[in-house]
């Protein structure tokens, strides 16, 4: 048998394109991170392929195919240690910042993308505790919900918003939001097709 034709021990890494959201860095003037940081931290951490958008903490980046929370919880301590405070990442697989943009009900009520709010969530499960929001009435806010999100029509903007309010009350910080004109930037930034 010839050595080309031997199998091999060792299966292909899949590598796979994440998102990275964090929650509540460079908001004023704490916990300030600059992204080349952040870009060196993740590539410190084996991930390629690295980009940030804006200064809000969002981040592109491949690895191989595996768990998000797994990810996340590396992720958190490896940035813990460097930046010396704590900072919640969520992960998502590109495929699954796809489902976001294709589940959003509300493109036809909004009439500015920077007051649609998209508030994913870290724990899948919580979803349900947004369910008894849906029976309130916000007006002028509307509330629509996505297998991971919610998403916030404010159109008097979120800091008037008894209904972004009630979501963070509820949720606490397992929760960060992005408007929606960052996660369809976050989309094309990744190349997806929405």
């Amino acid at each position: 048998m010839s050595i080309l034709n031997q199998p091999t021990t060792r299966e292909a890494i899949v590598e796979k394109k994440y998102v990275g959201l964090i929650r509540g860095i460079n908001v004023g003037r704490a916990k300030r991170v600059a992204m080349a940081d952040l870009r060196e931290l993740l590539k410190g951490l084996g991930y390629g392929e690295i980009r940030t958008l804006l200064n809000s903490g969002n981040a592109l980046f491949s690895g191989p195919d595996g768990d998000s929370k797994s990810m996340e919880s590396r992720i958190e301590r490896a940035f813990s240690e460097r930046f010396g405070f704590s900072a919640l990442w969520t992960v998502l697989p590109v495929a699954e910042l796809d489902q976001i943009v294709a589940e959003n009900s509300l493109t036809q009520v909004m009439t500015d993308p920077s007051r649609l709010m998209v508030a994913v969530l870290k724990r899948t499960r919580d979803r349900r505790l947004l369910q008894p929001l849906l029976k309130e009435d916000w007006k002028p806010d509307v509330l629509a919900l996505g297998r991971r999100v919610a998403y916030l029509w404010c159109p008097e903007g979120i800091l008037k918003s008894k209904l972004a309010e009630a979501v963070g009350r509820v949720l606490g910080d397992q929760v960060t939001t992005r408007n929606w004109s960052t996660i369809l930037k976050l989309q094309a930034l990744a190349g997806s097709p929405g």
